[in-house]
């Protein structure tokens, strides 16, 4: 590894290569180094944080999607980045005078990816905002406690992982309830921040930058204190969000039972393989009760169609996913909504199936 770059204040993309390179070499050393090297050579630290260790830790992200990183790897090089921000955060470079109001930075309840989090709260420092950052997955009991405790001007909530929303609304709520306002964000919350709308939040930013902007534009108005929005979802009166929720486990044994049925191969896998496939089941039903809760084909067509991606990059063969989405769609039967959703995922995959098919045969009889 080239531990002498010396990155300068015009070119950061120096220091996101060698940052990579010791992120993905597991050097938390060099990383950290790689890091305070810049601040001293006069790189902004919030340009660090969002210009190079953001795009590092996103970089993190896209090689575990494509089986380049374990998951293992994937967590040591998170953990390095967590480092480097907290390295930068006692530099003098990044010393700055609380001379704002207060905002609460924190992770929806069972969202433990908390780096983006993280970032926005120390861009908030550096802009002379008190944060107090709690972290990953705060329940929204100890976060409204908290709140009561603080009266911060606002609460900043993060979640990357789609299947928190219906948790995350339970937090706006009951945050908006005790007159604080919330913004949002996350890839959870939809490229275009349509989920963020959909469960009311009083604001939504794409990024650390742009949530930091939108707070340091003006003052989020306060909700009325004890004000309650009823029947913004009207479409969980169907009650199948719940339901589906309740059988989980029942629904997840079903299929996998029928799988095992309909493909005899797989009555020879071992404990751990039973358990992969287990779990990927227990997350396709987690993404369907997802879609039922916010009434969105999309997303739960979106995943499915990831979810192939990752099993073909893993070398799992991906036709093994229209069965179980129709075994689901069997279990489902008396639920419209889930079975519509169901089978518009199970033509996609069924199609997609069919064409990689029919090109691999053109290619091999030409």
């Amino acid at each position: 590894m080239n531990t002498d770059l010396r990155p300068t204040r015009s070119d950061p993309a120096l220091l996101v290569a060698g940052l990579w390179e010791a992120v993905f070499a597991g050097d938390e050393h060099t990383a950290t180094r790689l890091v305070l090297r810049a601040l001293d050579d006069g790189l902004a630290p919030e340009s660090v944080l969002l210009d190079v260790i953001a795009p590092v830790q996103a970089r993190v992200g896209e090689e575990w999607a494509a089986n380049r990183m374990s998951v293992a790897q994937e967590h040591a090089a998170t953990a390095i980045n967590d480092r480097a921000v907290a390295a930068l955060s006692v530099h003098p470079a990044a010393r700055t005078v609380a001379r704002r109001g207060r905002i609460t930075v924190a992770c929806v309840d069972g969202e433990w990816h908390a780096l983006p989090a993280r970032l926005l709260a120390e861009v908030l420092k550096l802009r002379g905002w008190h944060v107090d950052y709690l972290g990953a997955q705060v329940p929204a009991p100890h976060l409204i406690a908290h709140l009561h405790r603080t009266g911060p001007e606002l609460v900043a909530l993060s979640s990357s992982i789609a299947t928190r929303l219906p948790t995350a609304h339970a937090a706006i709520t009951a945050c908006q309830a005790v007159g604080v306002p919330v913004l949002v964000g996350g890839a959870a919350f939809g490229p275009d921040g349509r989920y963020a709308r959909l469960l009311g939040a009083d604001a939504w930013g794409a990024d650390a930058r742009s949530a930091a902007d939108q707070v340091q534009h003006g003052p989020l108005p306060r909700p009325e204190t004890g004000h309650q929005t009823i029947d913004d979802l009207p479409h969980l009166d169907d009650q199948e969000y719940t339901l589906v929720t309740r059988t989980r486990t029942g629904l997840v044994r079903s299929v996998l039972h029928g799988l095992e049925a309909a493909f005899p191969t797989m009555r020879e896998y071992d404990d751990l393989q039973r358990e992969h496939t287990a779990e990927d089941l227990a997350h396709i039903v987690d993404f369907l009760a997802t879609a039922l809760y916010l009434d969105d084909v999309d997303l739960f067509v979106d995943f499915v169609t990831w979810t192939a991606a990752i099993l073909t990059a893993r070398g799992v063969p991906a036709h093994s996913l229209p069965p179980a989405l129709r075994l689901l769609s069997d279990e489902l039967k008396d639920f419209p909504r889930a079975t519509r959703i169901l089978r518009l995922a199970y033509d996609g995959q069924a199609t997609t199936i069919a064409t990689a098919t029919a090109t691999a045969t053109a290619r091999n009889h030409p």
